[in-house]
């Protein structure tokens, strides 16, 4: 008998395993570790020493960290699309808080006007104009982030062995979260704070 080891995939606990070699054992998997670079004359000589001992039975092989490999394939392929579907979201966030930046700048060129001969400064300006951006992220966040911790943890619980979730994770999602939404409006209010107020008063 030998000490616990993960011969599964880890969705399950460690189980009782017995390695038994005798004279009558039969079947069995053999398994032979190789030297960096040389795997290929490692199979060559296996393939050669199987013909030899067992001529009437093809000699067949697995390696075994595409044998573990494929334990995690659907977890591959969920992190992939979840990525892509990630990206996705943030490139249509962006252009949706674009967008709402470059109206609410155009529906409140005036008053941008007023207040920049008034004496108001382009940073006092861009606060007042991302302030409101800032707080529906913020808003976003607190309604997303449960959700997710939810997500994750339900998703979690499908291994014996798992990963504890820490608050920072959470923290430095929505403190980039929250800079990727400031670099995207920053742009039009920035604009919209450098206007001439001359223009923007200006009778149509």
């Amino acid at each position: 008998m030998v000490k616990d080891f993960n011969f599964n995939s880890l969705h399950v606990p460690v189980r009782p395993f017995i390695i038994y070699l005798g004279d009558n054992a039969w079947g069995g998997t053999l398994l032979i570790r190789t030297q960096p670079g040389k795997t290929r004359q490692a199979l060559d000589g296996l393939a050669a020493l199987w013909k030899q001992m067992n001529p009437k039975f093809p000699f067949t092989y697995q390696f075994s960290d595409e044998e573990y490999d494929k334990m995690y394939k659907s977890e591959q392929m969920a992190g992939r699309l979840s990525n892509c579907f990630a990206a996705l979201a943030i490139v249509i966030s962006c252009l949706g808080l674009l967008g709402l930046a470059m109206f609410t700048a155009q529906q409140r060129i005036k008053e941008i006007g007023i207040r920049k001969v008034l004496g108001a400064s382009v940073g006092s300006l861009f606060s007042l104009l991302s302030s409101e951006f800032l707080v529906l992220v913020i808003i976003a966040l607190v309604i997303a982030l449960p959700v997710s911790w939810y997500a994750m943890n339900s998703w979690l619980q499908d291994f014996a062995y798992r990963t504890s979730l820490q608050w920072w994770m959470f923290a430095l999602s929505g403190m980039i979260i929250i800079l990727i939404a400031m670099v995207t409006v920053s742009f039009k209010c920035v604009q919209a704070a450098l206007a001439n107020p001359v223009k923007s008063l200006r009778t149509e």
